[in-house]
């Protein structure tokens, strides 16, 4: 099966109709992608269940506007320095909820293409291409590239000095994790989950640096859960990362730490790399 080809009809040098970007939108709502990681689910208002190829995934509300957004500014319908329409405006044009716009427009921001300015509104900065999303004070790469630094030695230790009580810690966090189906919920267990591996490693410095950068942890998790349907893969690997520990094998800790890790890495990779494929697609 192949995705279905979009189009937004509209006069050369003009601006698309309210009702062909309202169009856009509910076609994107509607189109079916494989493979799945090309336009991942969101599990609040997504079809889930079973795994691909049996069963096929499609787009959140707020992925579809941030397409549609996205594209437009990558396009040049919003240049750089233009306002966007007020939140109000955007709702009524693509028939969405508030809520939904604001996490597409949240989105943007990370993606580096728009900033909010209070009592303002919302501005281009940035026509793209998106190539490093920003999680509060941090860039994506940099965030990797310290935590590759930090978090795979901390995994190795807290394999060897983990107390009974830390594995507690984690096989509770674990099984929360693993029932929560709220993002928030589970994007605050997931950076707890990653400070208790550093507690575990029994060194106040590591702790100290996860403290540092928890915010942007917090930020890329959302982001990730978002747009890259991550929660139920993140679930896997970090009980891949516990049994490791459980085990005590520093090996085994800092081999599931590292592909925690590089599955966070591609699934970004995918996110960023998806407007170029949009714009294929819509052409």
């Amino acid at each position: 099966m192949h995705a279905k080809k979009l189009h937004i009809e509209h006069k050369p040098g003009k601006s698309p109709t309210l009702c062909s970007r309202a169009l856009f939108v509910a076609e994107l709502l509607t189109t079916v992608l494989w493979p799945a990681e090309y336009l991942p689910v969101n599990l609040s208002d997504s079809q889930t269940g079973g795994s691909f190829p049996s069963v096929p995934r499609r787009v959140s509300a707020m992925e579809a506007v941030l397409t549609y957004l996205r594209h437009a500014i990558e396009q040049g319908e919003y240049a750089v320095g233009d306002k966007l329409p007020s939140e109000a405006e955007l709702c009524r044009r693509l028939e969405v909820s508030r809520p939904v716009l604001r996490e597409a427009l949240r989105a943007l921001q990370t993606m580096g293409l728009t900033a909010s300015r209070t009592g303002k509104g919302t501005f281009v900065i940035s026509s793209g291409p998106v190539e490093d999303p920003t999680f509060g004070d941090y860039t994506a790469s940099d965030l990797l590239e310290v935590r590759r630094h930090v978090e795979l030695p901390v995994a190795g230790y807290a394999a060897v000095r983990r107390s009974a009580e830390d594995l507690d810690q984690l096989a509770h966090l674990l099984e929360r994790m693993e029932r929560e189906t709220d993002t928030t919920a589970w994007v605050a267990m997931d950076t707890l989950f990653h400070l208790t591996i550093a507690q575990a490693a029994r060194n106040p410095v590591f702790r100290k640096v996860i403290e540092e950068i928890r915010d942007a942890l917090a930020r890329q998790s959302a982001f990730l859960n978002e747009l890259g349907d991550r929660r139920e893969q993140a679930n896997r690997e970090h009980r891949a990362i516990v049994e490791a520990l459980s085990d005590g094998s520093e090996p085994d800790a800092v081999a599931a730490m590292a592909h925690h890790l590089q599955r966070v890495e591609t699934t970004l990779s995918t996110i960023v790399r998806r407007g170029s494929e949009t714009d294929d697609r819509t052409a």
